[in-house]
C-alpha cells in the first residue's frame, strides 16, 4: 500500500509514507537467519521503486527516499554492486544545507557492514581506474556514484565511529586502511576502545607489505601518546628506531618516577643517551639535564648488583664447578678411556664453560678467585691463554668497578695472548653499561695501532663490544681508519669494520657505509677471497639492521663489484635490512637463492660433468678455480631465519623449508640449517626444534653436526632445560673420540647453564615486541664465526664465542619501589597467551612466585593483587610499582 501511496499524484501524501517506511524497516527485528520482512516484501518493488525515485523533483523527500532504498539496495547487492553506498551519496547531496541526514548506524549494524564493504570496493575502483569492464548488464550504474573521494572518506569516518562503538575495533580499522586514512582513527577512539584498536594494528604489522607497516607503527603511537600511555608509546617509537621520537617520548612525562621507568626500557634496549638530549641548537647546555638517578638507570649501572641480589633470591649465587655441569658421572664412558687428562683442549672448553655459566656473578673458582699462581689461564697453550684472561670478563660481566681490578693485574703480563685477553675481558666487562669513567675506551684505545696482531684484534673487538649500540662518535674517528688503510692485514680491516658495525648498529652511518663499500672495491681479489671477507660484509650489513628499504642503494652499489664477496655482502645488508620483518617477498627470493644448485645438480645427471662445471662457473659470478663459491648461499639459509623470526606463523613456515632443504640442499645448505634453527628460537627450547637439532647432530657430515651441536647451545642457552643437557651428555659419550666435536658439546653444556640459567639470549624483550639491535648484532656474529668453524671457532679464534655477550641479558622480573630499591610482591607466572578482544586471561597455566622472579622466553607475570599498580606496561626487567591508593578501603571493607 505505500508503495501505491508514492506512485500517486497526492505529494502530500509522499512524506508520511517514507516516514512509515523508514520506521517499519527499521524496527523490523528478526531472527538472526532470516531477512526482515519489510525488506522481502518491498525485493520485488525495488526496480519500480527505482524508476519512481528518477522521476521525482530534487527535495528533501526525494533524499528521504534515497535514503530508504539505499536501505533496500542491500538485497539487490549481488546484481547492482554498490547500489547502497551509491543512494546514501545520493541522499546526502540532496539534503538541504539546514539539516542533517541520519546515521548510517541508525539502520542497523548490518547496514553499516554492508555500506564499509562497498565503500572499499568504489575507494579501490577509483584509485585504480574502471579497468575490469564485467558481463553484468547494470555496470554502467555504479559508473554513476556520485560524491569525490571526500565524501567517501567522511562516509568511511562515520561507519568507523559506529564500529568502535559497537565493540568492532577490527572492522573500524580495516575500513580505514582500505580507504587509506588509517591514520584518522587517533581521533575516534575513546578510552574505552583505544586498547583494543591498538592490539589489533599491532597484531596486523608483521603482515603488512612496507611502507605500510610502518604507518601503522606511528599511529598506534599517536594513539598511545594522546592517552598518556608512555611505555607503550615509547616501545613503538624504540621499534620504529626513531631518535626524535624517543626523545619526544622520554622527555614529555613531567613524573620523576615514570621517566626512571622508560629509562629502564631504554637501557634494556641500549639506545644511545645522547638521542635523549635535545639537539644543540635549541639548547646550549642539554647536556647536564638528567638528574645522577635517571643517568644510573639509562647506563644499567645497577645491573650487577640486582643481578647478584636476583641470583641469591634463588640460590644460584655459589659458583659451579664444571663437574657440576658436565655431570660425567652420569655419561657411562667406557672405563680407562677417558681418564683425567689435562687436554688442551678440554681445558679451553673449560674455560668457556666456566664463563657462561658463572657470567654475572664474578665469584667461580677457576679465575676469579683462583690462588695465586693455580691460576687456570696457564693450563692452556697459547691463543687459549687469551680466551682464559677474557673469560674473567664474562664472570665479571656488568660489575665494571670490581672486574677491573681484578683484569688489571693481567694487562702487565709479558705473554702477548695474556694481555690480549686483558684487554678483550675488558671489553666483555663493559657490554651493555655505560659509565662516567668510559673505563674501555681509555684502556683499549692505545693499542689500537699497536704492532702487535693479537693485542689489536682484542682491543678492536673488545671496543665493538663495549660500546654496542652506542653510536659514539670517537669510536668513529679511531676505528674508521684501519678499515680504509689498504696496508692493513684483511684481519684487522674487517674485524674493525665488523666493531664499528656493533657500536653503529642500525644507524645507516653513511660514512661508515661508503668506507667499507671503498674498501671491498679496490680490495685485491686474494683479499676478498680470505676467509676475513664475510666479518667485512657483516660490518656493513649490521649498520642497516632494521632499515628495510634503505639499503637498496648499498644493494645496488655492491651488485657492481666482481668479486663472490658482492653477492654475500648483498644478502647480509638485504636480511640484516629486514630482519624480523616477516617479509615473504625476501624470503622467497632467499629460497629461490638457495634452489639455485638443485637444478644444476638433475643437470649434472643429465650432461656432461665439462658443461655442468661451464654452466656453475657463468652462474656464480664466473670464479676462475674450478669450485664455485657458494658460501652466498649459506648466509640465504641463516636469512630466512632472521627474516621470520620476528613472528611465529613464519618462525613455523621456516621450520618446514629447512626440512626440505636439509633433504634436497648442497653441503653449505646442509651445514648452515642447524645454525639457522638456533636463531630462530634462541633461548626458546620447544620440543620439535631440540628433536630436529638432536637428529642432525649425529648427521654423517661432521660439519653439520659440529653447528648442531652449537645450535643446540643456542636453543637452550640459559634455561637450564633438563632434556637438552641429557642429550648433550649422551653427545659427549658419542664423540668423546671426535675432539672437535667434543668441545663444541662441552661449549653447547656451557651454554644451556648460562648464569645458572638465569641469564637469556633471546634477542626480543618486552612481550617479544621489541628487537635490541645489539643483541641481534651479537647472535649473527658469533652464527657467522660457524659458517666456517674449522678456520675460526675451531682454529685460534675460539674467542669469537664471546660475541655472545651483547645478547646475554638477565631473565628477570625485578619489582622495585619508587626510591628504586626492591619490592617483593606476589607474581603470577605463566605461558603468554596473545590478547584477544574483551579482557581476557593474558597467562594461562601460571604459577605464583614472590618476586624478584625469573621468566622464561614465551613467559609473561602479571600482578596476582592489586595492591600496587606498575608504571610499566610489560611486567619484565625492571618495574617501578606504587601504591594503589584505593587498596586499603576494600581491605577494611
Amino acid at each position: 500500500m505505500l508503495v501505491e501511496r508514492l506512485k500517486e499524484q497526492n505529494t502530500d501524501l509522499y512524506r508520511p509514507a517514507l516516514e512509515t517506511l523508514r520506521t517499519l524497516i527499521r524496527t523490523s527485528t528478526s531472527s538472526m537467519t532470516s531477512v526482515p520482512k519489510p525488506l522481502k516484501f518491498l525485493h520485488p518493488h525495488y526496480p519500480e521503486l527505482q524508476s519512481l525515485f528518477e522521476t521525482w523533483p530534487t527535495s528533501e523527500d526525494k533524499s528521504l527516499f534515497a535514503d530508504i532504498l539505499s536501505a533496500l539496495a542491500m538485497t539487490y547487492s549481488d546484481t547492482q554492486p554498490r547500489g547502497t553506498l551509491r543512494y546514501r551519496l545520493i541522499s546526502a547531496s540532496l539534503m538541504p544545507s539546514s539539516s542533517t541526514i541520519p546515521e548510517p548506524g541508525s539502520w542497523g549494524h548490518e547496514y553499516v557492514r554492508h555500506l564499509a564493504a562497498e565503500l572499499g570496493e568504489e575507494y579501490t575502483i577509483r584509485q585504480e581506474g574502471e579497468e575490469s569492464p564485467s558481463l553484468e548488464k547494470p555496470k554502467e550504474e555504479p559508473v554513476t556514484v556520485p560524491g569525490s573521494i571526500e565524501d567517501l572518506h567522511s562516509l568511511g569516518l562515520e561507519c568507523a565511529k559506529f564500529f568502535l562503538g559497537h565493540n568492532a575495533e577490527p572492522d573500524a580499522v580495516d575500513l580505514l586502511v582500505e580507504l587509506e586514512i588509517v591514520d584518522r582513527i587517533a581521533d575516534l577512539v575513546d578510552v574505552n576502545t583505544f586498547g583494543r584498536v591498538c592490539t589489533y594494528m599491532d597484531r596486523c604489522v608483521n603482515l603488512l607489505p612496507p611502507p605500510d607497516d610502518v604507518a601503522f607503527l606511528r599511529t598506534i603511537h599517536n594513539v598511545y601518546l594522546q592517552f598518556s600511555k608512555l611505555p607503550e608509546a615509547l616501545g613503538i617509537a624504540m621499534r620504529l628506531n626513531d631518535p626524535d621520537l624517543i626523545r619526544e617520548d622520554f622527555n614529555v612525562s613531567g613524573n620523576p618516577i615514570m621517566r626512571r621507568q622508560l629509562a629502564f626500557l631504554l637501557a634494556r634496549a641500549q639506545i644511545p643517551v645522547e638521542w635523549l638530549h635535545p639537539p644543540p641548537s635549541e639548547d646550549a647546555d642539554g647536556e647536564a639535564d638528567f638528574p645522577d638517578d635517571l643517568m644510573d638507570s639509562l647506563s644499567n649501572t645497577n645491573l650487577s648488583k640486582f643481578f647478584r641480589e636476583f641470583g641469591k633470591e634463588l640460590g644460584v649465587a655459589e659458583p659451579k664447578s664444571l663437574e657440576d655441569v658436565y655431570k660425567s658421572h652420569l655419561e657411562n664412558t667406557r672405563g680407562g678411556l677417558s681418564a683425567n687428562v689435562d687436554s688442551a683442549r678440554g681445558n679451553l672448553a673449560g674455560t668457556f664453560v666456566n664463563a657462561f655459566v658463572n657470567a654475572g656473578f664474578g665469584n667461580d673458582k677457576l679465575m676469579v678467585e683462583a690462588e695465586e699462581g693455580n691460576s687456570w689461564v696457564y693450563k692452556n697453550k697459547d691463543h687459549g691463554m687469551m680466551s682464559a684472561v677474557a673469560s674473567l670478563g664474562l664472570s665479571l660481566l656488568w660489575d665494571t668497578d670490581v672486574g677491573l681490578s681484578h683484569v688489571d693485574r693481567y694487562t702487565y703480563s709479558s705473554e702477548e695472548h695474556i694481555k690480549a685477553g686483558a684487554l678483550l675481558a675488558t671489553g666483555l666487562l663493559n657490554a651493555g653499561v655505560r659509565t662516567e669513567a668510559d673505563a674501555a675506551l681509555a684502556l683499549l684505545s692505545e693499542y689500537v695501532r699497536n704492532p702487535s696482531l693479537s693485542l689489536k684484534t682484542a682491543s678492536i673487538v673488545g671496543l665493538g663490544l663495549a660500546y654496542a649500540g652506542s653510536h659514539r662518535e670517537d669510536l668513529f674517528t679511531l676505528l674508521l681508519p684501519l678499515v680504509a688503510d689498504e696496508n692493513t692485514s684483511m684481519e684487522v680491516a674487517s674485524l674493525s669494520a665488523l666493531a664499528l658495525g656493533f657500536v653503529f648498529v642500525g644507524s645507516g652511518n653513511g660514512d661508515i657505509i661508503s668506507t667499507i663499500l671503498q674498501t671491498l672495491m679496490e680490495r685485491d681479489e686474494r683479499a676478498l677471497s680470505e676467509k676475513w671477507g664475510r666479518f667485512l660484509a657483516l660490518g656493513l650489513a649490521l649498520l642497516f639492521v632494521g632499515l628495510q628499504d634503505a639499503s637498496d642503494a648499498t644493494i645496488e652499489t655492491l651488485k657492481t663489484i666482481e668479486h663472490p664477496i658482492s653477492k654475500q655482502a648483498q644478502i647480509l645488508v638485504e636480511i640484516c635490512s629486514f630482519v624480523a620483518t616477516g617479509n615473504v617477498l625476501r624470503v622467497q627470493r632467499l629460497l629461490h637463492l638457495c634452489g639455485e644448485h638443485l637444478e644444476a645438480v638433475k643437470e649434472k645427471e643429465e650432461a656432461q660433468k665439462e658443461k655442468q662445471k661451464e654452466k656453475a662457473d657463468k652462474k656464480d659470478d664466473g670464479k676462475d678455480e674450478n669450485k664455485p663459491d657458494d658460501t652466498f648461499q649459506s648466509f640465504a639459509v641463516l636469512g630466512i631465519a632472521m627474516i621470520a623470526m620476528g613472528e611465529e606463523i613464519g618462525a613455523e613456515m621456516s621450520m618446514r623449508q629447512f626440512n626440505h632443504l636439509m633433504h634436497y640442499g648442497d653441503p653449505i645448505i646442509r651445514k648452515s640449517i642447524p645454525l639457522a634453527l638456533g636463531l630462530i628460537s634462541a633461548s626458546n627450547p620447544q620440543l620439535p626444534v631440540l628433536d630436529t637439532l638432536s637428529k642432525y647432530s649425529h648427521d654423517s657430515d661432521l660439519q653439520v653436526a659440529l653447528n648442531a651441536i652449537f645450535a643446540m647451545g643456542l636453543v637452550g642457552a640459559g634455561t637450564n632445560n633438563a632434556r637438552l643437557a641429557q642429550m648433550l651428555r649422551q653427545l659427549a659419550v658419542y664423540y668423546y673420540k671426535e675432539p672437535d666435536c667434543l668441545f663444541v658439546v662441552r661449549v653447547a653444556q656451557g651454554l644451556v647453564h648460562m648464569g645458572k640459567g638465569t641469564i637469556g639470549i633471546n634477542p626480543f624483550f618486552s612481550d617479544r615486541n621489541i628487537l635490541s639491535r645489539p643483541a641481534i648484532a651479537g647472535l649473527l656474529a658469533t652464527i657467522m664465526a660457524f659458517t666456517d668453524a674449522k678456520a675460526f671457532v675451531l682454529d685460534k679464534y675460539h674467542w669469537m664465542l664471546y660475541f655472545l655477550v651483547t645478547a646475554m641479558y638477565p631473565r628477570f622480573l625485578i619489582t622495585l619501589n619508587e626510591d628504586l630499591e626492591s619490592l617483593p610482591v606476589t607474581v603470577r607466572v605463566g605461558q603468554m597467551l596473545s590478547a584477544k578482544q574483551g579482557k581476557p586471561r593474558t597467562i594461562s597455566g601460571f604459577q605464583t612466585h614472590q618476586t624478584p622472579v625469573r621468566l622464561g622466553t614465551t613467559e609473561r607475570a602479571e600482578l596476582a593483587t592489586e595492591e600496587y599498580i606498575p608504571y610499566a606496561h610489560v611486567l619484565e626487567g625492571f618495574v617501578i610499582l606504587r601504591k594503589n591508593p584505593g587498596w586499603e578501603d576494600t581491605m577494611q571493607l
